[in-house]
Formats: C-alpha cells, sequence, structure tokens
C-alpha cells in the first residue's frame, strides 16, 4: 500500500508542529519535508523528530509546489498557518490542485467554501479537529434542531480561553453561536469573553501553568430570566494532542473520497466522524 503524502504549512507553528509530529508516527502518512511558511519567519528549515524540513517563503512557493509535485505527485496539504492567510492559501492549493485540510480559524469562511466549490479539488475544512468536541457540537446542533427555542428567554455568556498567540477568536466559540441562537438565546460574535493575558489564566482561571502556551477552554452559561435555573457546558482542553489526532482522521478521510474522485467538495469533521 502506498502512503499517503502530506504536506503541513505552517510550521515552524506549534500547532502545525504537533500535526507533523502525529503523522510521522502513522506509518501510512509520509511527510513532506517541505512547508509553506509566513514571509515574517526568518528560518530556513525546522525539525520534526528525525526529519528536517524546509521551509518555503511566499514569494518561491509557486515555482517550489511544481518541484514538489513533479517529485511527489498527488500531496494532500494541511493548513495551520494564520487567519489572514486562509482565504490566499486555499486559493494556491486550489489553483495548484492541491486537496487540502484547512484547521486554521479565521478569514473569509464563505469565500473559502466557495473557493473549493469551483475547483476541481475537495477539502476538510473545519474551526476544531478535536473529534470529541465535533460530537458535543453535532449534539448542540441536533438539540438546536429538534427543541428550537427552548432556552428563550434565558441569557447567554460564552467565555473562551486560548494561548496568548492565537490571533483570533476561538472558532468553536463562533460556531457554538449559530446554535445557541436556535436554541432560543441570539448572541454574536463580539459578546464572547476573549482571555489571551496569562496571568489571568493562571490566577483566574486555574489554566495549569504547563498548558498556558497550549490549550482551549470554554465555557457556555444560561441564565433564566427570574434566576432560578442555570445551565453550564465546558469543554477544557489542554494540549494539542486532541486536534493532531482528529487532523489524521481527517487526512485519511480526505485520502478516501480522493480515491472516489471526489472534486469541488467541502467535507467537515462531522463527515470525518460518520466516515461516509
Amino acid at each position: 500500500m502506498n502512503s499517503i503524502k502530506v504536506m503541513v504549512n505552517g510550521l515552524p507553528g506549534n500547532m502545525s508542529t504537533k500535526a507533523a509530529e502525529h503523522i510521522l508516527q502513522d506509518s501510512s502518512l509520509k511527510l513532506i519535508p517541505y512547508a509553506l511558511t509566513g514571509a515574517e519567519i526568518e528560518a530556513t528549515e525546522t525539525q520534526i523528530g528525525s526529519e528536517t524540513v524546509r521551509l518555503i517563503q511566499p514569494a518561491e512557493r509557486q515555482q517550489m509546489i511544481e518541484s514538489i509535485k513533479k517529485a511527489e505527485g498527488m500531496v494532500i496539504c494541511v493548513d495551520y498557518t494564520h487567519p489572514s492567510a486562509v482565504n490566499d492559501n486555499a486559493a494556491f492549493y486550489c489553483e495548484n490542485s492541491l486537496p487540502f485540510v484547512m484547521g486554521t480559524t479565521g478569514g473569509d469562511r464563505i469565500r473559502l467554501l466557495e473557493t473549493v466549490k469551483k475547483s476541481e479539488i475537495a477539502a476538510v475544512i473545519a474551526p476544531n479537529m478535536g473529534k470529541q468536541i465535533v460530537a458535543f457540537q453535532a449534539m448542540m446542533e441536533y438539540a438546536a434542531e429538534t427543541f428550537p427555542d427552548v432556552f428563550k428567554g434565558y441569557t447567554l455568556e460564552i467565555k473562551e480561553s486560548h494561548q496568548q498567540g492565537k490571533a483570533d477568536t476561538s472558532g468553536t466559540a463562533k460556531a457554538m453561536i449559530g446554535y445557541f441562537s436556535r436554541l432560543g438565546t441570539p448572541f454574536t460574535k463580539d459578546q464572547i469573553t476573549m482571555e489571551r493575558d496569562p496571568e489571568v489564566q493562571r490566577s483566574k482561571w486555574g489554566i495549569p501553568e504547563a498548558y498556558l502556551k497550549g490549550h482551549g477552554w470554554h465555557t457556555y452559561s444560561l441564565r433564566s430570566e427570574d434566576g432560578t435555573v442555570f445551565f453550564q457546558f465546558t469543554h477544557n482542553v489542554n494540549g494539542r494532542d486532541i486536534y493532531a489526532r482528529g487532523t489524521v482522521d481527517a487526512i485519511h478521510y480526505l485520502a478516501r473520497k480522493i480515491d472516489q474522485a471526489a472534486k469541488g467538495r467541502v467535507f467537515t469533521m462531522i463527515d470525518v466522524l460518520k466516515g461516509v
């Protein structure tokens, strides 16, 4: 059986590094020793386990990707870059027939989906690659569809905390807004309480010191009009392994869809979970 060839873009970032480490541990995957990176990165290479990965600057990416495809054939890209690069990267992947797994949040998500749908490739796009968290979201979607307005009149508070380097509001928290709105509690992304200060995270949130540089804590609180009823949903993740494992599953899923000649298709982590 031939290995699935994978190029992880965004190195030497924390999430892209963790994903690359998990890819190296999967004998059915082959990590391509090249990665697209940002113009602000001065390093020319990074080390992933025993593998040295060359970092490709934006100015040379077209020439290098043509060379990589010629040498490797079909390559799946994994994108853990920066919110500001989402749409440009997606357009690049589509123009160069590179199916991709997009774990980066932010960007114009509607344009992102349209870019893939107008292309000849397929992609897995998800604001959260953690399978268990995605399953929780699926349960919330089921509740929203089955019991609309069940929390009408309740007030909602959404709080999320991530490492200081995360540039945008949690994609998971933003996705949850839609479910809660259909459950009767209208909310906007501007109302989300977003914490990025390590000192506040340590002293007020109780986030362990070891995970201040890599965590995702979310709390959704619902309170009735008269204050007598209170619901709270919480999912706290320390570290990045949960997302890396989900990324590997998304790669395998996308590879199967490519074998089935899927084109212009956008898949989600719900699709990955269902395996259909």
